[in-house]
């Protein structure tokens, strides 16, 4: 009996489809490496910006929480950051080659991701955002990975089967959740490990032996 892969590939969006890197957005928005720092911590650093990707505070909340840890002088960096980081995301070629590969051979190709509401700026970036099937994103739905039931939504509201869907997170914690609902899934390491086409090829490796 041939080998049959999952008909449905749900992938991550940061450090998956595309970079995310908080120090290096930070850096690009200031002019001294100890400014950078600064920025980072009032930012991409603190809890409440993962309050921001779950839907319970505003951007303007999260300015103002990011400004009052800032010298004023910094506010202006601060503010284009903010409007502007995701311009220097970087698509992740060999991951967005891949979905592309796998929407030709009629898979079904998904996004979920744990970002704010302005995630749309981004995903116009990301080569694989065409080619979806569908998408979910955190802010809009006041639930995030790794709570199982922001899977279950995703498998809801596109009619999929969690038995034939392969989840790709960079995050372990975020593939755990996914199993728990019955989902097979992809521990993608590329980013953290340096090796982005390596990581890539093992993921497709790991579809073609399911």
């Amino acid at each position: 009996m041939p080998r049959i892969s999952p008909a449905t590939v749900i992938f991550d969006v940061g450090n998956v489809l595309m970079t995310f890197d908080g120090r290096r957005f930070s850096r690009i928005f200031t002019d001294t490496e100890a400014d950078a720092q600064l920025l980072y911590a009032a930012l991409f650093d603190r809890p409440e910006w993962s309050l921001l990707d779950a839907g319970a505070i505003s951007h303007d909340t999260m300015r103002r929480i990011a400004e009052a840890a800032l010298p004023k002088r910094l506010h202006h960096n601060l503010h284009a950051c903010m409007d502007h980081w995701h311009e220097h995301s970087e698509p992740l070629g060999a991951v967005n080659d891949l979905a592309a590969r796998l929407k030709e051979r009629g898979m079904g190709v998904y996004l979920l991701t744990n970002a704010n509401d302005r995630i749309e700026r981004l995903l116009h970036r990301t080569p694989a955002w065409p080619l979806a099937d569908g998408w979910v994103a955190s802010a809009f739905e006041h639930v995030m990975k790794p709570d199982p039931s922001i899977y279950e939504l995703l498998c809801e509201r596109y009619d999929l089967n969690p038995a034939n869907c392969l989840f790709v997170d960079d995050s372990a914690d975020n593939c755990r959740g996914a199993e728990v609902i019955g989902m097979s899934a992809f521990h993608f390491t590329g980013v953290a490990d340096g090796d982005v086409d390596g990581s890539a090829a093992a993921l497709e490796r790991t579809i073609d032996a399911l």
